[in-house]
């Protein structure tokens, strides 16, 4: 792609101006760019993939009846986000749904990248051992409560700030701080556990 051709590609922003004025082509490409990652966020909280295609088309039904309500006050990702964070909450109330179970039948080498994670909040590491870390997390964290779940899934799966987190679940961020901590250290305790009960 040519810088021209960038330069001439309408960020978000001025999509959802048209999307405001009717414009469905717009929308079309406001749910195109945004799709893979709103898929990403329900499916780290719901798991099931029936379940994620239903959430999913209803977070992108629901942004679409009320997007001419969105003040541009925050960016329009952060407001969608929001949506499917909610609709994601709603879901798991209404049907009682708990996430999948997995067995965490962890390598000595999986531990050890676990053990970092909780000792080190998350960070550090090349992307592939990231990339590996997450996966092996993820069946810790079917063991978790879906906020504590929610939580780690933001942050440490999808990468989002702790600003933006706030932002969709309607806490300030010094909250937002104090429950990734317990989530973590729930986390870091179901991981000792699992690990302790196959050793």
């Amino acid at each position: 792609m040519t810088a021209r051709s960038r330069a001439s590609k309408p960020d978000d922003r001025e999509l959802v101006q048209q999307a405001q004025k009717g414009e469905t082509l717009a929308f079309e490409e406001l749910v195109r760019r945004h799709q893979q990652r709103i898929m990403a966020v329900v499916g780290g909280i719901l798991r099931r993939r029936e379940d994620i295609e239903d959430v999913a088309q209803q977070v992108f039904l629901k942004a679409y009846v009320s997007i001419r309500r969105f003040d541009m006050r925050s960016a329009f990702s952060t407001w969608l986000y929001k949506i499917a964070v909610n609709e994601c909450w709603d879901y798991l109330r209404k049907k009682k749904v708990r996430p999948l179970s997995y067995e965490a039948d962890l390598s000595e080498e999986q531990a050890r990248h676990v053990e970092q994670f909780v000792s080190t909040d998350g960070h550090g590491g090349n992307p592939s051992e990231r990339a590996e870390l997450r996966e092996i997390v993820e069946r810790l964290l079917a063991e978790l409560s879906e906020e504590d779940r929610m939580m780690l899934v933001l942050k440490e799966a999808q990468g989002f700030a702790v600003e933006e987190i706030g932002t969709m679940l309607n806490l300030n961020v010094n909250t937002v701080k104090v429950r990734l901590f317990r989530a973590r250290r729930k986390l870091a305790k179901t991981y000792r556990r699992r690990v302790g009960a196959h050793s």
